[in-house]
């Protein structure tokens, strides 16, 4: 199928691009890299009379790594942080994690703003995002504001995102020295969601957990980054798994979810114990 018909908007700024959502209301909807909405309009799950695409608003792209945090623009492709020399020595689970979404030619055009503002469960970078705490920059009508990714996920594609706001930047605190960690993945084929997904970093006396694709969003879980911290590795994954909700689908009934689930969280936790030395 293709598309219905829908006007084209591309600003060259974020003041523009929020002033057409104001003008069009829910009629428009911004555009990132595309590869989760333009689907959804191709199946008609997603009827938009204004596109509004982001591609052309240098202040949504850039790297930056200064006082004690790394700054990633939105529209930061998932392409550039791989290749980013510098944010692979400063948050290497980023890189980690980037090189296992689908395949090169959709890192090559996917970003990180659109991978974790569109409240997919199935993304890879919103169950990250809680992991290693960062903070999402929302700028709309009202001004600027931030939200925890903690608390940004309230439901299967539903956050705390208005209407009129775009998410234009992502911030997330430096580790300290030492810290292990591995993001690890289990999925049927290249380019599939995960079947189970998860986010570990372990510090001196800290450690933090969060899985992907097991529930209507990422779970993060203070217990078990609390297990953890304590060297309990089989608390920390009774933890996750009494925090977690599967579904069964295609992907595989219920029990199997969280088996894998299991298998997959130990798994991260090894090898970011033995980065961690």
């Amino acid at each position: 199928m293709i598309p219905a018909g829908f006007e084209y908007h591309r600003p060259t700024d974020i003041a523009s691009a929020i002033g057409i959502l104001q003008q069009h209301g829910d009629e428009a909807r911004v555009i990132a890299g595309g590869h989760s909405l333009i689907p959804m309009m191709k199946l008609r799950m997603a009827d938009l009379a204004h596109l509004v695409d982001l591609q052309a608003i240098d202040d949504l792209r850039g790297i930056e790594i200064a006082g004690g945090e790394v700054r990633i623009a939105a529209m930061v492709t998932q392409h550039e942080m791989i290749t980013h020399e510098g944010l692979g020595t400063a948050l290497p689970i980023l890189r980690e994690a980037a090189l296992q979404i689908a395949d090169p030619q959709v890192r090559y055009l996917g970003t990180v703003g659109g991978n974790v503002a569109n409240g997919d469960p199935g993304n890879d970078m919103p169950g990250l995002m809680q992991c290693v705490d960062a903070r999402f920059e929302l700028v709309g009508p009202e001004g600027t504001r931030e939200v925890a990714a903690r608390a940004f996920y309230e439901a299967a594609y539903f956050t705390a995102r208005g209407d009129e706001e775009i998410l234009t930047q992502i911030r997330i605190p430096l580790p300290a020295p030492g810290n292990g960690y591995a993001y690890e993945k289990q999925k049927r084929k290249i380019g599939d969601y995960a079947t189970a997904a998860a986010a570990v970093l372990i510090g001196h006396g800290t450690a933090s957990v969060a899985m992907t694709n097991l529930a209507d969003t990422p779970i993060w879980s203070e217990d078990a980054g609390t297990a953890l911290a304590d060297g309990d590795v089989e608390g920390a994954v009774a933890a996750m798994l009494g925090a977690i909700d599967p579904m069964a689908d295609n992907r595989g009934p219920v029990a199997f979810k969280k088996h894998v689930a299991g298998v997959i969280l130990r798994r991260a936790i090894a090898r970011a114990q033995q980065r961690a030395g």
